[in-house]
Protein backbone atom coordinates (compact mmCIF):
# COMPACT_ATOMS: atom_id res chain seq x y z
CA UNK A 1 0.00 0.00 0.00
CA UNK A 2 1.40 3.39 -0.91
CA UNK A 3 1.36 6.48 1.22
CA UNK A 4 -1.57 8.75 0.39
CA UNK A 5 -0.99 11.99 -1.44
CA UNK A 6 -0.54 14.76 1.05
CA UNK A 7 -3.88 16.53 1.14
CA UNK A 8 -5.16 19.00 3.64
CA UNK A 9 -2.08 19.07 5.91
CA UNK A 10 -2.84 15.45 6.75
CA UNK A 11 0.18 14.60 8.88
CA UNK A 12 0.67 18.08 10.30
CA UNK A 13 -2.91 18.37 11.53
CA UNK A 14 -2.99 14.82 12.89
CA UNK A 15 0.29 15.36 14.74
CA UNK A 16 -1.20 18.41 16.45
CA UNK A 17 -3.71 15.99 18.00
CA UNK A 18 -0.96 13.85 19.50
CA UNK A 19 -0.84 11.18 16.82
CA UNK A 20 2.48 9.99 15.45
CA UNK A 21 3.12 9.65 11.73
CA UNK A 22 3.14 5.87 12.22
CA UNK A 23 -0.28 5.95 13.94
CA UNK A 24 -1.71 8.09 11.15
CA UNK A 25 -0.34 5.66 8.56
CA UNK A 26 -1.80 2.65 10.41
CA UNK A 27 -5.20 4.36 10.66
CA UNK A 28 -5.17 5.24 6.97
CA UNK A 29 -4.16 1.73 5.87
CA UNK A 30 -6.74 0.06 8.12
CA UNK A 31 -9.67 2.25 7.11
CA UNK A 32 -8.81 1.68 3.42
CA UNK A 33 -8.68 -2.10 4.02
CA UNK A 34 -11.98 -1.94 5.92
CA UNK A 35 -13.60 0.02 3.07
CA UNK A 36 -12.82 -2.89 0.74
CA UNK A 37 -14.91 -5.15 3.03
CA UNK A 38 -18.05 -2.95 2.92
CA UNK A 39 -21.32 -4.63 2.00
CA UNK A 40 -23.15 -1.97 0.01
CA UNK A 41 -24.96 -3.56 -2.96
CA UNK A 42 -27.67 -0.86 -2.99
CA UNK A 43 -25.91 2.48 -2.56
CA UNK A 44 -22.47 1.35 -3.80
CA UNK A 45 -21.14 3.86 -1.24
CA UNK A 46 -18.25 2.10 0.50
CA UNK A 47 -17.12 3.35 3.90
CA UNK A 48 -14.29 2.00 6.01
CA UNK A 49 -13.47 3.02 9.56
CA UNK A 50 -10.50 2.48 11.87
CA UNK A 51 -10.30 3.32 15.57
CA UNK A 52 -7.02 3.78 17.41
CA UNK A 53 -7.45 2.63 21.00
CA UNK A 54 -5.47 3.76 24.03
CA UNK A 55 -3.73 0.36 24.12
CA UNK A 56 -2.51 0.99 20.51
CA UNK A 57 -4.83 -1.64 19.03
CA UNK A 58 -6.76 -0.69 15.91
CA UNK A 59 -10.36 -1.82 15.42
CA UNK A 60 -11.96 -1.70 11.99
CA UNK A 61 -15.49 -1.48 10.68
CA UNK A 62 -17.26 -1.19 7.34
CA UNK A 63 -20.78 -0.20 6.37
CA UNK A 64 -23.25 -3.06 6.03
CA UNK A 65 -26.44 -2.38 4.07
CA UNK A 66 -29.75 -4.18 3.99
CA UNK A 67 -32.58 -4.26 1.44
CA UNK A 68 -34.69 -2.52 4.11
CA UNK A 69 -32.59 0.68 4.02
CA UNK A 70 -32.97 1.85 7.64
CA UNK A 71 -31.63 -1.49 8.85
CA UNK A 72 -28.11 -0.87 7.51
CA UNK A 73 -25.24 0.04 9.80
CA UNK A 74 -22.54 2.64 9.23
CA UNK A 75 -18.85 1.76 9.40
CA UNK A 76 -18.25 4.00 12.41
CA UNK A 77 -20.94 2.31 14.49
CA UNK A 78 -19.70 -1.15 13.47
CA UNK A 79 -16.16 -0.27 14.60
CA UNK A 80 -17.24 1.34 17.87
CA UNK A 81 -19.60 -1.50 18.77
CA UNK A 82 -16.81 -3.99 18.05
CA UNK A 83 -14.42 -2.04 20.29
CA UNK A 84 -17.02 -1.88 23.08
CA UNK A 85 -17.66 -5.64 23.04
CA UNK A 86 -13.88 -6.09 23.17
CA UNK A 87 -13.83 -4.04 26.40
CA UNK A 88 -13.25 -0.42 25.26
CA UNK A 89 -14.71 2.24 27.55
CA UNK A 90 -15.44 5.93 27.11
CA UNK A 91 -12.16 7.72 26.46
CA UNK A 92 -10.32 4.61 25.19
CA UNK A 93 -10.66 5.70 21.55
CA UNK A 94 -7.78 8.05 20.69
CA UNK A 95 -8.67 8.69 17.04
CA UNK A 96 -11.09 7.66 14.31
CA UNK A 97 -10.30 7.43 10.60
CA UNK A 98 -12.96 7.14 7.89
CA UNK A 99 -12.40 6.46 4.17
CA UNK A 100 -14.82 6.80 1.26
CA UNK A 101 -14.63 6.73 -2.55
CA UNK A 102 -15.55 10.39 -3.03
CA UNK A 103 -13.70 13.67 -3.03
CA UNK A 104 -13.63 15.78 -0.90
CA UNK A 105 -13.76 13.35 2.03
CA UNK A 106 -17.09 12.57 3.70
CA UNK A 107 -17.59 13.13 7.40
CA UNK A 108 -19.48 10.72 9.64
CA UNK A 109 -23.26 11.11 9.35
CA UNK A 110 -25.23 12.80 12.13
CA UNK A 111 -26.28 9.52 13.72
CA UNK A 112 -22.66 8.36 13.80
CA UNK A 113 -21.47 11.66 15.23
CA UNK A 114 -23.86 11.22 18.15
CA UNK A 115 -22.79 7.57 18.54
CA UNK A 116 -19.13 8.61 18.53
CA UNK A 117 -19.95 11.24 21.18
CA UNK A 118 -21.11 8.52 23.57
CA UNK A 119 -17.68 6.87 23.65
CA UNK A 120 -15.14 9.56 22.72
CA UNK A 121 -13.74 12.76 24.13
CA UNK A 122 -14.69 16.00 22.38
CA UNK A 123 -11.05 16.76 21.48
CA UNK A 124 -10.55 13.40 19.74
CA UNK A 125 -9.43 13.75 16.11
CA UNK A 126 -11.51 12.37 13.24
CA UNK A 127 -9.43 11.79 10.10
CA UNK A 128 -11.56 11.75 6.94
CA UNK A 129 -9.96 10.38 3.74
CA UNK A 130 -11.13 10.88 0.18
CA UNK A 131 -10.69 8.58 -2.82
CA UNK A 132 -7.16 9.93 -3.43
CA UNK A 133 -5.97 9.50 0.17
CA UNK A 134 -6.21 13.23 0.89
CA UNK A 135 -7.65 13.99 4.27
CA UNK A 136 -9.34 16.50 6.47
CA UNK A 137 -8.85 16.28 10.23
CA UNK A 138 -11.35 17.75 12.66
CA UNK A 139 -12.12 17.13 16.32
CA UNK A 140 -15.38 15.55 17.40
CA UNK A 141 -16.35 18.89 18.92
CA UNK A 142 -15.87 20.61 15.56
CA UNK A 143 -18.07 17.97 13.90
CA UNK A 144 -20.72 18.06 16.62
CA UNK A 145 -20.76 21.49 18.30
CA UNK A 146 -22.90 22.02 21.40
CA UNK A 147 -23.31 18.25 21.63
CA UNK A 148 -25.47 16.25 23.98
CA UNK A 149 -23.56 13.59 25.89
CA UNK A 150 -24.01 11.25 28.84
CA UNK A 151 -22.86 13.88 31.34
CA UNK A 152 -25.90 16.02 30.40
CA UNK A 153 -28.31 13.42 31.80
CA UNK A 154 -29.60 13.80 35.33
CA UNK A 155 -28.28 11.41 37.97
CA UNK A 156 -30.65 9.03 39.78
CA UNK A 157 -30.70 11.39 42.79
CA UNK A 158 -31.45 14.39 40.58
CA UNK A 159 -34.24 12.49 38.83
CA UNK A 160 -35.80 11.55 42.19
CA UNK A 161 -35.61 15.15 43.39
CA UNK A 162 -37.31 16.38 40.21
CA UNK A 163 -40.02 13.72 40.57
CA UNK A 164 -40.71 14.84 44.16
CA UNK A 165 -41.39 18.44 43.15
Amino acid sequence: MTTPTKGHSRHDTALIHGLSATEVQRLWETCIEAKAKAYCPYSKFRVGCALLLANDLIVEGANVENAAYPVGTCAERVAIATAVIQGAKKGDIRAIAVATDISPPASPCGMCRQFIREFCELNMPVLMYDKHGKSTVMTLEQLLPMSFGPEKLLSTDELQSVAMR
